[in-house]
């Protein structure tokens, strides 16, 4: 499966010490140069699954900068471009207009769903709690509700 990310669900998973999740069910994780270098400034040393890349569509990067930043505008140009089947983007903003450039998106508590599912994580609840405390991921209390029920926890 190909797969593009932005920053934020590799950062959190690697905060926790669960990138293995990401591993796991994708093996392979392309990122852009703005997401590569935001990753390398908080991270010494990546995943050797990681790999970056640069978006050819310079033009469309620059468009979708007057509502993105850059790292979120290229890695949906990135996703397109090499018709990866699923973006990882967190960010409600972007999230919705890779939705519209018709790419597949999903973003960190759907991968823990995946993950719930297929037996990476025990409880929701609990790998929720640990992204809020060591990776500072906020999310809502009514979407921790879903997640965890969906999770059937």
């Amino acid at each position: 499966m190909l797969v593009v990310s932005d920053t934020s669900p590799i950062t959190s998973l690697l905060a926790i010490g669960r990138f293995d999740i990401i591993e796991t069910l994708y093996r392979t994780v392309i990122v852009p140069s703005a997401v590569a270098g935001e990753l390398r400034a908080y991270h010494e040393e990546l995943p050797g699954c990681i790999q970056s890349r640069i978006p050819s569509d310079t033009a469309a990067v620059a468009l979708l900068r007057s509502e993105l930043d850059q790292g979120e505008a290229e890695a949906i140009v990135l996703a397109r471009e090499l018709h990866a089947e699923l973006l990882l983007m967190d960010e409600t903003l972007g999230r919705a207009r890779a939705r519209q450039e018709h790419v597949p998106v999903m973003g960190l508590v759907g991968v823990l769903l995946v993950a719930r599912r297929v037996g990476l994580i025990h409880s929701m609840r609990a790998t929720l709690d640990q992204l809020e405390s060591k990776a500072g991921f906020c999310l809502s209390r009514d979407v921790v509700r879903l997640a965890v029920a969906q999770a059937g926890e």
